[in-house]
Parts: C-alpha cells; structure tokens; sequence
C-alpha cells in the first residue's frame, strides 16, 4: 500500500462515466491484467519480498493469473503478511463506486438493495465518487473470539429499533468480508479461527453469497480471498477444514531465505539502525555475523524445528547491536556510535524468548545461543579474513601483552592500547570498509581479536564485565 496517494479523479455521474468508456473489471481481472503488464515491463510485482524469485513467487503469480484464491502456508515470520499485502499494488489505482456505498459497489452493477434504490431513482444522474486501492483491502487476525458476525454480518438492533421488521434485508449490520466488496481480504493465522467460523466462508469462496440468521442475501461479491497458516504439525491449536482448503485454488508453501545474501539483504532492509538525531554505523561483517547466526539457529538440533526462527529474531538482534554502540557512545561520550564484536553478545538474552527449544535443553537455552554466536563470529572471521596476514596483530601479543575491550570501552581506548598495527590497511578493505574512522577501525580489529581468539591462536578472558585479549 503506497504512502503517496495521487490525487483522485473528480466525483462524477453514472451517465458521465458510461461516456468516458469506463469499463467494469472484477478484482480478480484488475490483478491479472496489472500483474500481466509488471511482467511484460520487467518490474518488480511484489516488492519488499526477498529470497523468494525463484520458489514462491512464480506460484503466487500463476495462482493470480489463474483467478485463484490462495493460502500461504509457512512458519512464522517468513514474511506471509508482508507478501499479501503488496497485493493491493496490483489493482486499479482508483475505482469508482456509488457515494455513500457500505459494500464499494460498482455504479454498474449495484449489489445491496440501497445500492440498486439509488441507481434506479437517479438513473444516470447517480453520484459516484473514486475509491485508491489502499483502501481496498481488509485483514482480520484469526483470533478465538472472532465471530461470524465480524466476517459476514449480523442484525443490527438499532436498525431493528427505528420501526424496520426482522424481515427486511436492510436489518442487516455487513461484516469485514462484504465490506471490503470489490478488494482483497487477507485472513491471518487461518487455522486459528474456529470450525464453525471457517463454514461461515465456504459460501464466500463458492457461491459468492452471504448468509446472516436465516437470511439468504444474494450478494454477488467480488474480491480475492488470501489466507496465510502455520503448518499445523506447529500449531497444534486448530486446522483448516476439508471443505475451506478444497475452495481455495492454490496452496503456496513459504520459506526462510535459502542464501545468506538475502537474509542479510532482509535484516538491512527491515531493521531500524537509525533514530532521529543519532548516528549509528552497524558495519557489514555484523550484520553477516547475525544472519549466519539466524541460520545457526535454525538448523540447530536443540531447536524445535517446526516451530521455525523468524525473521524477526534477525531484525531484533541487528537492532539491539545497534543499541548497544548508541549506549556506549552516550556513556563514553564517542562522536560516532559503531557496532562492534564487543555488542554481540548483548543479543544472547535479547533474543531468547524468540526460539523455541528442545525439552532435553530446558535451562541450557543461552548456552546454546552463545555457542552458536561465537561459531557465527568464527565463520564470518574464516570468510572475510581469510588469507590476509594477521602477524602484525597477533605480535602484539607474543610477549605477554593484553587489550581491554568491552560495549563500554571507546574504540580510542582500544586502539590505543593496541597502539600502531601493521596490516590494518589490509584488514579494512577486506571487510569492505572505505572510509577509516576511530569506531570502523576498532570494530575490524575486534572481528580479528575475537577470530585469532576462536581459532585458539589469541588468550581472553572476561573479567568484571570486560574482555581482555591477550595474556
């Protein structure tokens, strides 16, 4: 859904928009014809969604192009909502629709018995006014309490009260689902919503009907229905009935990115590294530490695999980094926050409470994480560092000499008491690093420590909160 919203055409008349040519699509024609010309112009149908070209979105586009609904079917945090939602950007930019219209009804083809009154007491002098597909889409959170009458509709007593009999349609207070008419609506966590609710949309998906206690409205409703749902061997809390998943025409299987360069691609993108009036540097090297981290993780055997690791615990762990060299610079006074080594291990706690363990690893939960880090750290070391000639660094420390660090100690500290470093030039364009600062320089050299550390070529220690290398 965009944030800048063109100017809408002017309001109009019935008789007006039949001479301009205008002419009725259903919603499903308005997807297929824009997602036709994304493809046939090389553009992008679905942006913001990463890791996902070559595997679910080409399913996702012939469910569209076929006029299928769909339900997106993966673990948490694979970005399911995120993907539904730039479906908005594939219908019309504007549609017209009768003022005053609860059900966006087409001024060509009215639905409701109001619509169809106005059409036929003004005739082509019936107003009609322009609706920005941003508002065409509705999306409810499959939650327990969710009720029939919150998706289809239910009598409305204050309609019942001003003299109007249980007999007459317009009674009738319309749920989410009539009310995004002419949309897309999106129910999330499916198998969450009960049995008895999911009947409520069979009718929906089939028939294109809608019935509300005992009344049997013939709405003729035109929208694109998207669900997304768990693997239910996760849930355990519901499923999807028979019937429901025979009436949506496609199933697409969701994934966690399946190369490292999108799921660092993916954390730079939805991670907020930045605040207004702070300056905060997370060098690339951190960000690749945290995402071969994340896949650590997920392929862990302590981990419940099918509970998953979402991509939120990525984006959460990039972004305490970044906290951690903000805290430090507003403590030490530093000109530039940098993440650096010495904030990793912040994450551990952090990001606990996201993964779902193993029984037999009940209280070994951050061990596990740590040790999955500091392997991270090592691979990011043994990728980036490979091959360049660390003596000048490691003789620093052949005598028996020491460096304190620590998310507490200024990188002017740590360089000074590393003092002049032959090689240093070779380090920093090895991590990609332009520019030399205080703060960048510190945080390459921390990547060397904690690697010559972790490949039992360099002591440390922590002592009082504070890492010493060396010794």
């Amino acid at each position: 859904m965009t944030s800048l919203v063109p100017p809408a055409p002017a309001d109009t008349t019935l008789g007006e928009l039949r001479a301009s040519g205008h002419i009725l699509k259903p919603v499903k024609a308005e997807v297929r014809d824009n997602l036709l010309a994304r493809l046939a112009a090389g553009q992008s149908a679905f942006p913001g969604i990463l890791g996902f070209d070559d595997t679910v979105l080409p399913q996702v586009e012939r469910a569209l192009l076929a006029g299928h609904d769909l339900v997106l079917l993966g673990e948490r945090g694979q970005g399911k909502t995120r993907l539904i939602r730039t479906l908005v950007g594939l219908l019309d930019e504007w549609t017209p629709v009768l003022v005053g219209s609860e059900l966006n009804e087409h001024p060509y083809a009215p639905i409701s018995p109001e619509g169809k009154r106005v059409v036929a007491q003004h005739g082509d002098a019936t107003p009609v006014t322009w609706k920005h597909r941003s508002d065409r889409y509705g999306e409810k959170l499959a939650t327990p309490d969710t009720s029939v009458g919150d998706l289809i509709g239910d009598v409305d007593p204050i309609k019942v009260a001003e003299g109007r009999t249980l007999g007459d349609p317009e009674t009738v207070h319309y749920g989410l689902v009539p009310r995004t008419n002419r949309g897309i609506f999106s129910v999330n966590e499916l198998p969450d919503l009960a049995e008895r609710i999911q009947v409520a949309l069979l009718n929906v998906l089939e028939e294109r009907d809608i019935q509300v206690r005992g009344y049997t409205l013939r709405l003729p409703l035109d929208l694109l229905l998207v669900a997304s749902a768990n693997p239910e061997d996760y849930t355990n809390r519901g499923r999807i009935i028979t019937p429901l998943k025979d009436r949506f025409g496609a199933e697409v299987r969701t994934h966690y990115p399946l190369d490292l360069s999108h799921e660092v691609e993916l954390i730079e993108q939805e991670a907020q590294l930045q605040w207004p009036g702070t300056t905060v540097v997370v060098p690339e090297h951190l960000v690749e530490v945290i995402a071969r981290w994340t896949r650590l993780v997920r392929e862990s055997p302590q981990v419940d695999q099918r509970s998953g690791v979402s991509a939120r615990f990525a984006v959460a762990a990039a972004e305490t980094v970044a906290a951690s060299a903000v805290r430090r610079a507003a403590v030490t006074g530093e000109a530039q926050a940098v993440a650096r080594v010495c904030d990793l291990p912040a994450v551990v706690p952090a990001a606990r409470g996201k993964v779902e363990f193993e029984s037999a690893e009940e209280g070994r939960e951050l061990e596990v994480l740590a040790h999955l880090l500091r392997k991270a750290t090592a691979d990011v070391f043994r990728a980036r560092l490979a091959g360049v000639d660390l003596s000048g660094l490691q003789g620093r420390f052949d005598e028996g000499a020491t460096v304190e660090t620590g998310d507490l100690v200024p990188a002017a500290d740590l360089l000074a008491g590393l003092g002049p470093v032959p090689g240093l030039a070779a380090i920093l364009s090895r991590l990609g690093i332009e520019q030399e600062s205080p703060g960048l320089a510190a945080a390459a050299l921390e990547l060397a420590l904690e690697g010559l550390h972790l490949n039992r070529r360099l002591a440390k220690d922590e002592v009082a909160g504070r890492t010493v290398y060396g010794g």
